[in-house]
Protein backbone atom coordinates (compact mmCIF):
# COMPACT_ATOMS: atom_id res chain seq x y z
CA UNK A 1 0.00 0.00 0.00
CA UNK A 2 1.57 3.48 -1.24
CA UNK A 3 1.07 5.91 1.94
CA UNK A 4 3.94 8.42 0.74
CA UNK A 5 2.46 11.49 -1.52
CA UNK A 6 6.15 12.59 -3.34
CA UNK A 7 7.03 16.10 -3.49
CA UNK A 8 9.47 18.77 -5.64
CA UNK A 9 8.77 22.26 -6.38
CA UNK A 10 9.00 23.62 -9.69
CA UNK A 11 10.11 27.64 -10.32
CA UNK A 12 7.69 28.68 -12.81
CA UNK A 13 7.79 32.49 -15.09
CA UNK A 14 5.01 33.19 -12.80
CA UNK A 15 5.36 31.56 -9.15
CA UNK A 16 6.42 28.35 -7.44
CA UNK A 17 4.54 25.57 -7.61
CA UNK A 18 4.78 22.52 -5.31
CA UNK A 19 4.43 19.16 -7.28
CA UNK A 20 3.27 15.92 -6.21
CA UNK A 21 2.43 12.57 -6.92
CA UNK A 22 0.74 9.59 -5.11
CA UNK A 23 0.48 5.77 -6.45
CA UNK A 24 1.96 7.27 -10.09
CA UNK A 25 -0.76 10.55 -10.33
CA UNK A 26 -0.51 13.59 -10.25
CA UNK A 27 -2.64 14.56 -6.97
CA UNK A 28 -0.68 18.03 -6.36
CA UNK A 29 0.22 21.54 -8.52
CA UNK A 30 -0.32 23.82 -6.59
CA UNK A 31 1.25 27.41 -5.67
CA UNK A 32 3.59 26.68 -3.18
CA UNK A 33 2.56 30.77 -1.26
CA UNK A 34 -1.34 30.05 -1.16
CA UNK A 35 -3.26 31.47 1.23
CA UNK A 36 -4.87 27.89 1.67
CA UNK A 37 -1.26 25.94 1.56
CA UNK A 38 -2.09 23.86 4.96
CA UNK A 39 -5.79 23.43 4.64
CA UNK A 40 -5.13 21.59 0.97
CA UNK A 41 -1.97 19.67 2.22
CA UNK A 42 -3.87 18.60 5.03
CA UNK A 43 -7.48 17.32 2.80
CA UNK A 44 -4.77 15.51 0.06
CA UNK A 45 -2.74 13.79 2.83
CA UNK A 46 -5.80 12.55 5.20
CA UNK A 47 -7.78 11.76 1.87
CA UNK A 48 -5.62 9.63 0.61
CA UNK A 49 -3.75 8.76 3.99
CA UNK A 50 -0.75 9.58 2.96
CA UNK A 51 2.43 11.69 4.29
CA UNK A 52 4.49 13.69 2.50
CA UNK A 53 8.11 13.28 1.22
CA UNK A 54 10.61 15.37 -0.56
CA UNK A 55 12.00 13.58 -3.75
CA UNK A 56 12.00 13.51 -7.19
CA UNK A 57 9.45 11.06 -8.54
CA UNK A 58 10.07 10.25 -12.19
CA UNK A 59 6.42 11.57 -13.25
CA UNK A 60 7.14 14.98 -11.61
CA UNK A 61 9.98 15.20 -14.31
CA UNK A 62 6.90 15.08 -16.93
CA UNK A 63 4.98 17.35 -15.13
CA UNK A 64 8.06 19.53 -15.11
CA UNK A 65 8.43 18.83 -19.12
CA UNK A 66 4.76 19.74 -19.76
CA UNK A 67 4.93 22.47 -17.74
CA UNK A 68 7.90 23.61 -19.39
CA UNK A 69 6.02 23.25 -22.82
CA UNK A 70 3.35 24.83 -21.64
CA UNK A 71 5.23 27.94 -20.48
CA UNK A 72 7.10 27.78 -23.86
CA UNK A 73 3.73 28.21 -25.84
CA UNK A 74 4.29 24.44 -27.42
CA UNK A 75 1.78 23.20 -25.31
CA UNK A 76 -2.25 23.46 -24.77
CA UNK A 77 -3.46 20.49 -23.29
CA UNK A 78 -1.64 18.35 -20.65
CA UNK A 79 -1.63 14.96 -20.80
CA UNK A 80 -1.19 13.52 -17.02
CA UNK A 81 -2.71 10.67 -14.86
CA UNK A 82 -4.21 13.07 -12.94
CA UNK A 83 -5.75 12.09 -9.60
CA UNK A 84 -8.46 14.73 -7.90
CA UNK A 85 -8.43 14.97 -4.16
CA UNK A 86 -12.46 16.15 -3.31
CA UNK A 87 -15.84 15.93 -3.03
CA UNK A 88 -17.65 14.58 -6.17
CA UNK A 89 -18.93 18.66 -6.81
CA UNK A 90 -15.37 19.81 -6.48
CA UNK A 91 -14.38 17.01 -9.02
CA UNK A 92 -17.01 17.86 -11.51
CA UNK A 93 -16.34 21.56 -11.17
CA UNK A 94 -12.53 20.36 -11.83
CA UNK A 95 -13.57 17.88 -14.87
CA UNK A 96 -15.37 20.95 -16.23
CA UNK A 97 -12.51 23.47 -16.23
CA UNK A 98 -10.44 21.08 -17.66
CA UNK A 99 -12.81 21.43 -20.57
CA UNK A 100 -12.53 25.20 -21.20
CA UNK A 101 -10.03 25.56 -24.12
CA UNK A 102 -6.78 27.08 -23.72
CA UNK A 103 -6.91 30.94 -24.65
CA UNK A 104 -10.42 30.92 -23.79
CA UNK A 105 -12.22 32.34 -20.21
CA UNK A 106 -15.45 31.27 -18.93
CA UNK A 107 -17.36 33.39 -15.71
CA UNK A 108 -18.55 31.57 -12.66
CA UNK A 109 -22.06 31.66 -13.80
CA UNK A 110 -21.71 30.10 -17.29
CA UNK A 111 -19.57 27.34 -14.95
CA UNK A 112 -22.41 26.96 -13.12
CA UNK A 113 -24.90 26.85 -16.21
CA UNK A 114 -23.04 24.10 -17.68
CA UNK A 115 -22.93 22.23 -14.65
CA UNK A 116 -26.61 22.62 -14.60
CA UNK A 117 -27.30 24.61 -11.62
CA UNK A 118 -27.25 28.72 -12.22
CA UNK A 119 -27.48 29.13 -9.00
CA UNK A 120 -24.49 26.95 -7.48
CA UNK A 121 -21.99 30.07 -8.53
CA UNK A 122 -20.59 30.54 -4.82
CA UNK A 123 -20.23 26.41 -4.59
CA UNK A 124 -18.36 27.05 -8.07
CA UNK A 125 -16.44 29.35 -6.53
CA UNK A 126 -15.40 27.14 -3.98
CA UNK A 127 -14.48 24.39 -5.63
CA UNK A 128 -12.62 26.51 -8.12
CA UNK A 129 -10.44 27.98 -5.38
CA UNK A 130 -10.07 24.65 -3.88
CA UNK A 131 -8.23 23.32 -7.00
CA UNK A 132 -5.03 21.89 -5.96
CA UNK A 133 -4.01 21.10 -9.64
CA UNK A 134 -3.31 24.85 -10.45
CA UNK A 135 -2.56 25.37 -14.48
CA UNK A 136 -3.22 21.56 -15.35
CA UNK A 137 -7.02 21.97 -14.06
CA UNK A 138 -7.23 25.87 -15.32
CA UNK A 139 -8.95 27.86 -12.97
CA UNK A 140 -6.98 30.56 -13.66
CA UNK A 141 -9.46 30.59 -17.07
CA UNK A 142 -12.82 31.56 -14.40
CA UNK A 143 -13.51 35.14 -14.05
CA UNK A 144 -16.10 37.68 -12.67
CA UNK A 145 -19.10 38.01 -14.97
CA UNK A 146 -18.35 41.43 -15.44
CA UNK A 147 -15.20 40.38 -16.79
CA UNK A 148 -13.29 41.43 -14.05
CA UNK A 149 -10.59 38.88 -12.25
CA UNK A 150 -11.36 37.51 -10.09
CA UNK A 151 -9.70 35.19 -6.67
CA UNK A 152 -7.19 33.15 -7.10
CA UNK A 153 -4.68 30.95 -5.38
CA UNK A 154 -1.40 32.18 -7.55
CA UNK A 155 -2.29 35.95 -6.67
CA UNK A 156 -4.08 38.06 -9.64
CA UNK A 157 -0.62 39.16 -11.02
CA UNK A 158 0.11 35.20 -11.93
CA UNK A 159 -3.63 34.48 -13.38
CA UNK A 160 -3.44 37.95 -15.73
CA UNK A 161 0.08 36.68 -16.85
CA UNK A 162 -1.76 33.40 -18.04
CA UNK A 163 -4.51 34.63 -19.64
CA UNK A 164 -2.05 36.87 -21.75
CA UNK A 165 0.21 34.11 -22.09
CA UNK A 166 -2.47 32.29 -23.42
CA UNK A 167 -3.47 35.14 -25.66
CA UNK A 168 -7.09 35.18 -24.06
CA UNK A 169 -9.06 38.35 -24.41
CA UNK A 170 -10.79 40.12 -21.34
CA UNK A 171 -13.87 42.15 -21.59
CA UNK A 172 -11.93 44.44 -19.45
CA UNK A 173 -8.52 44.20 -21.06
CA UNK A 174 -7.17 47.39 -22.65
CA UNK A 175 -5.88 47.03 -25.57
CA UNK A 176 -3.45 48.81 -27.01
CA UNK A 177 -3.90 49.42 -30.83
CA UNK A 178 -0.36 51.55 -31.63
CA UNK A 179 2.60 50.87 -29.96
CA UNK A 180 5.58 53.59 -29.87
Amino acid sequence: MNDQIHICTYHSPVGELIIGIYDNQVCLCDWKYRNMRASVDQRIGSSLKAHYIENLHPLAEVVMNQLNEYFNKSRKVFELPLLMVGTEFQRSVWDMLISIPYGQTHSYLQLSQRLGDPKAIRAVASANGANALSIIVPCHRIIGSNGDLTGYAGGLSAKQKLLEMEGAILPNMQVELFEM
